[in-house]
């Protein structure tokens, strides 16, 4: 008898929900669109995901084979897009590759740089290869300063790496980006 009850509380609730409201294990959830946030609160979720053993699950977030192709711009992308950013970058002539982000948003300079910020980097031997990633912070190591950067193919994973401040390209950001304040 309460199955029965449940089945049809369900199906009444299933057709009075609005948009924006879902049903998940019998519980009715509101979705709210915060508009656009941090992307680190959305990326560090993915941190340690590695392109061999969650390859499915990165396939699916990035569009592209993590085994075939280098993947950070693709993570930020994919991170840019879940955070509600409007990334011009997907209409950029090389979305996929690192360098395109020094298109993107507005230079900051190493003096404004915030946790949400996305750094470029050189990498390899040629003038188009490169890395970009999230910034989270700044420490200093023996006297050299170092950006921590949350980004995707970094060791073939998601994961936090410190890169030498000195070798940055370019601090971007999106002049829209809202932060949360977390209440203790």
């Amino acid at each position: 008898m309460k199955y029965i009850l449940g089945t049809i509380v369900l199906i009444l609730a299933t057709a009075c929900t609005s948009p924006g409201y879902t049903i998940e294990n019998n519980t009715i959830r509101k979705t709210i669109n915060l508009g656009p946030i941090n992307p680190v609160y959305l990326a560090v979720q993915y941190n340690g995901m590695h392109e061999r053993t969650d390859r499915a699950e990165l396939k699916e977030l990035l569009d592209v084979d993590p085994l075939r192709t280098e993947w950070c711009a693709a993570f930020v992308n994919a991170v840019l897009e879940e955070s509600n950013i409007e990334s011009n970058n997907a209409e950029h002539e090389y979305p996929l590759l690192a360098r395109s982000f020094l298109d993107w948003g507005q230079g900051i300079s190493k003096e404004d740089i915030k946790p949400g910020d996305l750094v470029v980097f050189p990498r390899g031997n040629q003038g188009w290869q490169g890395h970009v990633g999230f910034y989270l912070k700044t420490q200093e190591i023996n006297g050299v300063e170092y950006y921590y950067i949350l980004g995707g193919n970094q060791a073939n994973k998601v994961s936090i790496v410190p890169y030498r401040a000195s070798n940055a390209l370019d601090i971007r950001r999106r002049p829209s980006i809202k932060r949360l304040t977390i209440l203790k």
